[in-house]
């Protein structure tokens, strides 16, 4: 089965697009802020269990979590608002009410809020739509607007999902990780624009799944930088940054963090836009919405 939803295209055929104002570096900084419910099994682990036996309460790696939530979101809401950076909340639309604080923290510095599911765990095919709906609702009560964007918890989808989410009133989807440029992407319910996110600059990737040192981000960030420059005089290119609170908020990664917005900000070509900022740049850069 051949991608039904986004046309193929080598990146090198597309139509150059005009860089908003006048840049060509789009950074779009993504930090998820999730609700790794107490009573379940933990999505990720930091800490085995002993004998692979599954246990809850997961006390070790539930605290992993808690202590990003806790002392994490502090410092990566301070590397931010310290440098007037917007950032993507790629919010679990219950920390509303279990982490109050952190939300009204996020609230208070102007960045967006995205959907992300209910928890942090996987959404079934049974029930979705309403759950999708649920989020949204959710999110609209406690900022007075709804989202605009999408993250699936652990990017996962159903072959329905971007149909579901166009109904729902999203405008962009991040999951689809295939282009460093926005794309437009086919729904049941019209076009979706398909905002450029990240797995090789993903945090998650990074250290909790390849477990590298604490420099590895930073790192790769400068040898992308690097390659990306020729590309750039052909036209404005998106790039990703995902720093959970759990992960980039601890002691030993937070100065990395710094590191890398410095070095973005250092350059003249940067532009840093939030995921719905980058949608309405593509969209008006198109020409507007393309007709169902």
């Amino acid at each position: 089965m051949s991608n039904p939803r986004v046309p193929f295209q080598m990146s090198d055929k597309r139509k150059p697009l005009p860089g908003p104002g006048g840049k060509r570096l789009i950074v779009h900084i993504v930090v998820p802020v999730e609700n790794w419910r107490f009573e379940d099994p933990m999505p990720r682990k930091l800490l085995t269990p002993p004998h692979g036996q599954e246990h809850v309460p997961d006390i070790p790696n539930w605290s992993w979590a808690e202590y990003g939530m806790r002392c994490g979101m502090p410092r990566l809401l301070k590397a931010m608002t310290s440098r007037g950076i917007r950032c993507d909340a790629c919010l679990n639309a219950s920390v509303i009410d279990v982490y109050p604080e952190v939300a009204e923290a996020m609230l208070k510095a102007g960045w967006e809020f995205q959907g992300h599911g209910i928890h942090q765990r996987a959404m079934s095919q049974a029930g979705e739509a309403e759950l999708i709906q649920q989020s949204c609702e959710k999110i609209k009560q406690f900022t007075g607007k709804p989202p605009r964007g999408w993250i699936g918890p652990g990017l996962k989808e159903s072959f329905d999902t971007p149909d579901y989410l166009r109904a729902a009133g999203i405008d962009y989807l991040c999951d689809w990780v295939i282009d460093d440029c926005p794309l437009w992407m086919r729904t049941r319910h019209g076009p979706l624009v398909v905002v450029p996110y990240t797995l090789e600059l993903n945090d998650s990737v990074i250290y909790a799944v390849e477990k590298h040192a604490s420099p590895e981000q930073y790192d790769r960030l400068r040898y992308s930088l690097e390659a990306l420059e020729p590309e750039l005089a052909e036209g404005p290119r998106v790039i990703t940054l995902s720093l959970h609170h759990h992960l980039n908020g601890v002691l030993h990664r937070i100065g990395f963090v710094h590191k890398m917005l410095d070095l973005l900000q250092r350059r003249s070509d940067t532009v840093f836009m939030t995921g719905a900022e980058i949608c309405d740049w593509f969209v008006a850069a198109e020409g507007g919405w393309p007709k169902p």
